[in-house]
């Protein structure tokens, strides 16, 4: 049956205690005590925890939870492995690796509900996917089913995409592809976006609107930029996220502010059930047998290697000032101190 009442969507507080899954696919967890990488942008002064982050999905009424390795804890992913274990129906998680990991390292991440490795190149150069090395590590995570995470700027989507797509691996694109905020949708790596959908290889997140432009401006873009995404790819290859707790752009009702956003880019009662419910439940294996074999690796408590850290920092966000005034404007928070 059809939603025809935004209240009762998925998703929706008023909805919190009904039996509709809504799976939000980008959010963050860690803490402010823990080793950060060296060369950091951002260094939070308060503490995202995994406690925190179920509260805030009860309290807005989403069932499942994706977890997305923050950049400025490298490839230490064990903050966010530990809440794979704690909830290993309810959330999945997306880590950064080196390209020399071992198969039998990622097994025992696939064990534990680990889904996929994120590339975020905001502020660091393209890797040289095309080389030996990380052909190796593409064909392992192809072999897995693993899905790759890239966050870059739509101008680069052209150079990235082709050798991820060659490789056979499923890619999620973050943030509706990073639009230039002067351009938009006329963005050529964002036009090169659309063209990918017609691969099924590709899915990308109605995430983090505000790291496309100043104040209202990232919102405007989202909300031309989904009507595009959807002709291209159909709904089912498009994602929701929080960006919980919304680095950089912290407000205290960022998460509601945002969730509400997405009643205005897509108003079909079917798009929304297969944004928020179909699409990401079959993609990050919510489904029962899926749930029921992890359960069990969980009680076997496989053994987690440390994962090396990264020297090289990349950024975890790019902060653009918001000017004027404006009723979705977030506050900076913590750059470099």
């Amino acid at each position: 049956m059809l939603l025809s009442d935004p209240a009762t969507r998925p998703g929706t507080a008023a909805n919190s205690a009904a039996a509709i899954t809504c799976v939000d696919t980008h959010a963050h967890v860690f803490a402010r005590n823990m080793r950060m990488i060296e060369g950091r942008r951002y260094t939070p002064d308060y503490d995202a925890t995994i406690a925190d982050y179920l509260a805030m999905l009860d309290n807005h009424g989403f069932s499942h939870g994706v977890l997305v390795q923050v950049s400025f804890l490298g490839t230490d992913n064990s903050y966010l492995v530990e809440a794979l274990r704690q909830e290993p129906a309810r959330l999945r998680g997306i880590v950064v690796v080196e390209p020399t990991i071992t198969t039998e390292e990622l097994h025992a991440l696939d064990q534990v509900g680990v889904v996929g490795v994120r590339l975020n190149l905001i502020g660091l150069p393209d890797p040289p996917l095309a080389n030996v090395e990380w052909q190796e590590h593409l064909d392992r995570l192809a072999k897995l089913d693993w899905q790759v995470e890239v966050q870059a700027e739509a101008q680069r989507l052209p150079h990235l995409l082709p050798v991820l797509l060659g490789a056979g691996v499923r890619v999620v694109v973050d943030h509706f592809g990073r639009p230039d905020q002067a351009l938009g949708i006329d963005d050529p790596g964002f036009q090169y976006l659309l063209t990918v959908g017609k691969t099924r290889q590709v899915w990308v997140k109605l995430s983090g609107a505000y790291r496309n432009g100043q104040a209202a401006r990232g919102n405007h873009i989202a909300s031309f930029a989904t009507p595009a995404l959807l002709d291209e790819f159909g709904a089912e290859r498009l994602l929701w996220g929080s960006d919980w707790p919304h680095t950089c752009f912290e407000h205290p009702d960022a998460t509601g502010v945002v969730r509400e956003a997405l009643d205005r880019w897509i108003s079909s009662d079917a798009d929304w059930q297969t944004v928020l419910v179909d699409s990401p439940h079959r993609l990050f294996r919510f489904d029962p047998g899926a749930q029921a074999a992890l359960n069990k690796a969980i009680q076997d408590e496989p053994i987690i290697p440390a994962m090396p850290f990264l020297r090289e920092a990349a950024p975890s966000c790019d902060f653009r000032a918001p000017t004027g005034r404006d009723a979705l404007a977030w506050k900076q928070h913590s750059i470099n101190k």
